[in-house]
Parts: structure tokens; C-alpha cells; sequence
């Protein structure tokens, strides 16, 4: 009679059913935070994110297209550095952030009152940022094209994650200074150094093994 475990289906490609499940909590908690918190706080990230905001603001390059671009191009050289495995959980946990963040949309803000009080929106999107893309990173995914480039440059450098996130971040930020005011990228920037700490907490707890 076989086991139990020897009729648990086997996943394509060898990936674990584990860290496929971590990924989409993470980009779950991830979409959670920046769709209550970020999109209605006026609270921004670096990263990607920020960059395609400032080409549009500066050259009217649409998002659509430079954040495609960006991002195809972060997970190229993540892909080149991390393998193949990386890729395919990146692929889940990107998946699972756009289905995540569709399903939240289709509900009223949980806090919107949190417009009115920025501090708590970058303590609160801090966490969830952090909580969220950390899960992930530990699974060995990347939910989006900046955390394929921390990764790469963490894997290269022997550096804590959290620094190559701080170095992208706070280049971005200080470029998004020639167009957004200076009190509202101060919690901006609160936000991006207390998220980075996050993740680099996660990339030092036990294996997902």
C-alpha cells in the first residue's frame, strides 16, 4: 500500500509545494499593504516603482511600459546569478501579488483614514512591505524586478539584503525630490529603511527547507 506522501502530486520543474505556498502569502501580505496603505496614504517605495514615477513625470513615459522593461531586465540578471529555480518562484510570487492586489481592489479601503496621519502609514506600510517581499526572498522568490536586483547584488557582494534594497531605494528617493515635497518623501524614506530592515531580518531567520 503506498503512503500517504507518495500520492501528494509531484510539482513542475522539482519546486517545493512549500516555498510556491510562502511565495504567494508573502505577495498576498505584500498586495494587502500597498493596497490599503501606500495607494491611499501617499506614501511611496523606491525601487522600480519610484523610477517608472519619475520617467513619467520627467520624459511621460507611461509605467505600463517602463516598469515592464525594468522589471524583465532585473529578473534577467537575477535569473543569470540565482538559476533557473529562482525565476519559476519569482513567476509565483509575481502570480500571486497581481491576483492578490485584484481581489483587494475589489473592496473599500480598510484605513482611509490613514491619508491624514502619514507617520502611521509608513509604520504600518513598512511592515507589511517588509513582512510581505521578506517571506518571499526567503522562499527563494521575488515578487518584483527590485528584489530580483537586491537579491543578485546579496548573493554577489555577501552583504545583508537590507543594503543593496537602502542603496536603490534612497537613489530613487533623493531623484524624486526634483518633483515630490521634501515632508512627504521624509515619510517615504522612513518607510523604505524600516521595510529594508524587515527583509533583511527574514534573510537571516532558518531555511524554508
Amino acid at each position: 500500500m503506498s503512503s500517504p506522501s507518495s500520492r501528494i502530486p509531484a510539482l513542475p520543474f522539482g519546486l517545493s509545494l512549500r516555498k510556491c505556498l510562502l511565495n504567494l502569502l508573502g505577495s498576498a501580505i505584500l498586495a494587502f499593504g500597498l493596497c490599503n496603505i501606500h495607494a491611499f496614504a501617499g506614501v511611496t517605495e523606491g525601487g522600480i516603482l519610484g523610477a517608472t514615477l519619475l520617467l513619467q513625470h520627467w520624459l511621460g513615459v507611461s509605467p505600463a511600459w517602463s516598469s515592464l522593461v525594468m522589471n524583465a531586465l532585473s529578473y534577467l540578471i537575477g535569473w543569470r546569478i540565482l538559476g533557473r529555480d529562482f525565476i519559476l518562484y519569482s513567476a509565483v510570487a509575481g502570480g500571486g501579488f497581481s491576483l492578490a492586489y485584484a481581489v483587494c481592489e475589489l473592496f473599500p479601503p480598510l484605513w482611509p483614514s490613514l491619508a491624514a496621519h502619514p507617520g502611521m502609514a509608513a509604520f504600518a506600510g513598512a511592515a507589511f512591505v517588509g513582512v510581505g517581499i521578506g517571506i518571499c526572498v526567503r522562499a527563494g522568490g521575488a515578487p518584483g524586478g527590485d528584489d530580483a536586483l537586491a537579491m543578485a547584488a546579496s548573493h554577489l557582494t555577501g552583504w545583508n539584503i537590507k543594503w543593496p534594497y537602502l542603496v536603490s531605494d534612497m537613489l530613487v528617493l533623493l531623484l524624486s525630490l526634483s518633483y515630490i515635497p521634501l515632508e512627504r518623501m521624509g515619510w517615504s524614506l522612513l518607510t523604505v529603511l524600516l521595510s529594508g530592515q524587515i527583509i533583511g531580518l527574514f534573510q537571516k531567520s532558518p531555511s524554508y527547507e
